[in-house]
């Protein structure tokens, strides 16, 4: 992803900044999708695996990316435990 789209986007929700998750993210959520066990802010099941994430700066939520593409709607958005955030 371009790090000057980087710079502008920011969370649709909280409006908070954004980081690239970083590949071991990337991978959990992947596996998570692969399982049928992850879902988005709105309810439905994740389906399509990600090529990357973006990472609000609170680590709580990202933002998946598809073909270099972010889907920057705050209904796309992915829950994530503290834990997993960069």
């Amino acid at each position: 992803m371009d790090d000057f789209l980087l710079k502008i986007l920011v969370c649709p929700a909280s409006q908070q900044s954004l980081s690239k998750a970083p590949t071991k993210l990337v991978k959990a959520i992947n596996a998570s999708i692969k399982k049928g066990s992850l879902h988005d802010h709105s309810g439905e099941r994740v389906e399509a695996p990600v090529d990357g994430l973006l990472v609000r700066d609170d680590g709580l939520v990202a933002y998946p990316v598809r073909n270099e593409i972010p889907e920057m709607l705050s209904q796309r958005g992915i829950h994530l435990e503290k834990s997993k955030s960069p």
